[in-house]
């Protein structure tokens, strides 16, 4: 099984700690980068080919990981020239990849069955499907509804749940078959395309632990929580674990 994991971002929301080491490569709990578990949690899930799209700080993450031996896994890279977002690195690797694969995003936490969503994804028919999870939030203000100027519907610090994506998605290569290489392309605009085409992405739906480690806060709880969460996210036969 293949994996592409988007390791190239610049980590803006999440200085100052991206500003010397590139996102995927922060500490977690004091003892494991995010992209080390996230390559230990491959391997354990009988993942054997990993490419890093690499691009800040790019250097670093090459010589954390290596060519994978470590993990247990064959790690190749691609290098962005200039940032290609989260969907374009794909379109020049199409010839190093199988027909289906699994793509996500190298700073998430989360002990998703990366396996069972790609086996999912590959018996659905569907051009991509896409692990989400549910979010609530909190509106601190009444919120109204307005039709013509006069308010029609009213509703006080009401709580909106919804799904979102988790940054990870089993894709099938004719999804993205025929784009330029090295075009710039997000995530986002590809599952509009597809929408648009009538080709419509499966769920995944997903009830565990997951965190993105997109701010600061998130960095924060990532560390507050890791030594309870230690044994479910990582393997049993990675040191500490289990």
């Amino acid at each position: 099984m293949h994996v592409v994991i988007m390791a190239g971002g610049r980590g803006t929301r999440l200085r100052p700690y991206t500003t010397a080491l590139p996102k995927p490569l922060v500490p977690i709990g004091d003892s494991y980068a995010i992209l080390e578990i996230v390559l230990h949690q491959l391997a354990a899930r009988g993942f054997t080919h990993a490419i890093l799209a690499i691009n800040h700080l790019g250097s670093l993450i090459r010589a954390f990981v290596g060519d994978g031996q470590r993990f247990g896994l064959r790690v190749d890279y691609t290098e962005e020239r200039v940032p290609l977002s989260t969907v374009g690195p794909l379109f020049g690797l199409l010839d190093r990849l199988p027909e289906h694969f699994l793509v996500m995003n190298g700073d998430i936490l989360t002990d998703l069955d990366y396996a069972d969503l790609l086996h999912t994804h590959m018996a659905s028919g569907a051009p991509v499907t896409v692990a989400t999870f549910q979010r609530s939030v909190k509106i601190d203000f009444g919120v109204l509804t307005v039709a013509e100027d006069r308010v029609v519907e009213f509703t006080e610090k009401p709580t909106l749940d919804y799904r979102v994506s988790m940054g990870v998605y089993g894709l099938s290569a004719k999804a993205v078959a025929g784009y330029p290489v090295g075009r710039p392309f997000g995530f986002d605009q590809l599952m509009l395309d597809l929408i648009g085409q009538g080709q419509y992405p499966a769920d995944y739906p997903f009830e565990g632990h997951w965190l993105d480690i997109g701010r600061p806060e998130d960095y924060d709880e990532a560390n507050r929580t890791f030594d309870d969460l230690r044994s479910t996210l990582l393997p049993a036969t990675v040191g500490g674990a289990g």
